[in-house]
């Protein structure tokens, strides 16, 4: 399945940049007839060979058919990912692509931050975090670069725009698994 999902993230981001694209959609969807499910996923592009992130675009609920998820993401995270300017084709050859296909987010009722602790469970747990208008998600993979609990989460509320400390505030957090596919 691996080199399906990954292929079909690069085949999108090849049609975007109108680049020559070689991918067999209605055999993979013939093969894999649950990427025709609703689903949720995140499309991370990285520059190789230092892993740098160059875009990343996802959707947290599953409202469309994965396929189509897979693909929108792709796309906007090649061209529209406001943090960096659109992906060119002379680039394709220094990206590597991957695809998190992401749990139901489920909410984590936690009495204080000692209990969100214990109830976190790091490099597993993407974690939602909202408070009033404010949200911001990292995937389980961002452990990697904040393996401490309290980086990962002040990084997360200034993401959200919000506080470093905004854990003090008791927003709402959801947590939720991913099913990674890598290039390779």
């Amino acid at each position: 399945m691996n080199d399906i999902i990954i292929g079909l993230a690069k085949a999108a981001i090849l049609v975007a940049l109108e680049q020559p694209v070689n991918f067999d959609l209605e055999n993979a969807l013939e093969q894999y007839p649950q990427l025709k499910e609703n689903g949720a996923a995140f499309v991370t592009i990285n520059t190789e060979p230092n892993e740098q992130l160059r875009g990343c675009i996802g959707s947290l609920q599953a409202y469309r058919p994965l396929y189509k998820d897979i693909i929108a993401n792709a796309q906007s995270a090649a061209l529209h990912d406001p943090r960096f300017k659109p992906l060119s084709a002379e680039e394709l050859k220094h990206i590597k692509i991957e695809v998190s296909i992401l749990s139901e987010p489920q909410p984590l009722p936690y009495e204080d931050i000692d209990d969100l602790k214990k109830k976190i469970v790091p490099y597993k747990d993407g974690v939602v975090l909202k408070y009033q208008t404010y949200q911001a998600t990292y995937l389980p993979q961002v452990w990697e670069q904040l393996p401490r609990f309290d980086d990962f989460f002040a990084s997360l509320c200034m993401k959200a725009n919000l506080p470093g400390s905004c854990l003090e505030l008791h927003p709402d957090i959801l947590t939720y698994r991913v099913t990674k596919y890598e290039e390779k």
